[in-house]
């Protein structure tokens, strides 16, 4: 645990009961209370029409913890992409990095966040050029060149630039490109290794980076005991099978989850969460390690779901205790 970063993923959760403005504040709190246990940086995800994400407006969530910090990277995990005009973000994060220098991070990822239908009412049209050629622009953006259009601000900011992904395909973009690869382990675990094999394996340090670096998303649940995290994870559990069903909603409280689930969506669910970290935290400590051992990460980023705010700053306590070596 000594020998990784770790930072922390914030999807701005609705709590059932909650407001968005409640959410707003909880990530604040959130963040500001791993800034001082040593978490390396904090990143918010793009989504749309999702009744329990509040993180919509990506740009102007990170704003608001990069103004309550003063340390810790904030950043974007991530922005999609094909929903935006590359140039628009570009002045985003020109502007994000210019209120805040050194302290932004653009990770960026292909898939739309949301629904079909509302993705064609982002996207407006879909006749849009690929993925690679967005990235081609967007960095083009941030170049000092002649072009006429330029971002301002944003020329000549060096933002890093993260790749995200959850199947081989970005791993090999960003490896072609020569960035960081941030993998979401925390929902498709099966794909993880094979992913990071092809990241490595496409690296050429012709970008940002000139080796490897590969950040993976985890679920954790930490707790006092293994039966209080197990309880406290349900609430991670029911979002799975709300996804499972279609029917995706506010975060729940902890519940039995043998009265929600059959055994087809109970199967379903585990696969989508069986690398997710549940226990005390001498449990969680092996779990990590066993991870780390498997995946050679050189950083992993923390996403905690549980319906009690104090529950989730309890659990990103304990996992800063044990990289800390407490």
């Amino acid at each position: 645990m000594n020998s990784v970063q770790i930072s922390a993923l914030d999807l701005v959760p609705i709590y059932q009961g909650g407001t968005s403005a409640d959410s707003f504040r909880n990530s604040l709190d959130l963040a500001q209370h791993v800034e001082q246990w040593g978490y390396n940086r904090y990143w918010v995800a793009e989504h749309h029409n999702l009744p329990g994400i509040a993180s919509s407006a990506t740009s102007i969530i990170i704003s608001h913890i990069a103004a309550g910090t003063s340390t810790l990277r904030v950043g974007s995990g991530g922005i999609m992409l094909p929903n935006h005009s590359p140039l628009i973000i570009a002045e985003q994060f020109g502007t994000l990095a210019t209120l805040y220098p050194n302290r932004i991070d653009l990770g960026l990822g292909r898939a739309p966040g949301t629904d079909p239908e509302t993705a064609r009412a982002l996207r407006r049209h879909l006749n849009q050029a690929s993925f690679p050629q967005q990235i081609k622009e967007l960095q083009s953006y941030f170049m000092l060149t002649d072009s006429q259009v330029k971002a301002i601000p944003g020329t000549g900011l060096e933002i890093p630039l993260w790749l995200l992904g959850s199947s081989d395909y970005s791993a090999v973009l960003a490896g072609n490109l020569g960035l960081p690869f941030a993998f979401a382990s925390h929902f498709s675990p099966e794909n993880t290794i094979p992913a990071i094999q092809a990241y490595r394996e496409a690296f050429k340090p012709i970008g940002q980076i000139e080796r490897p670096y590969v950040m993976l998303g985890v679920n954790v649940v930490a707790a006092d005991t293994d039966e209080e995290a197990r309880w406290l994870a349900s609430t991670l559990e029911q979002q799975f099978l709300e996804l499972v069903r279609g029917t995706p909603g506010q975060m729940k409280p902890p519940a039995n989850m043998d009265d929600l689930w059959n055994e087809h969506e109970k199967r379903a669910v585990k696969r989508c969460s069986n690398a997710t970290i549940v226990g005390n935290p001498n449990s969680v400590q092996m779990q990590l390690e066993l991870f780390l051992e498997q995946t050679h990460a050189d950083e992993l980023i923390i996403h905690t779901n549980v319906f009690n705010h104090q529950s989730r700053l309890k659990s990103y306590e304990i996992v800063a205790r044990l990289a800390n070596g407490e």
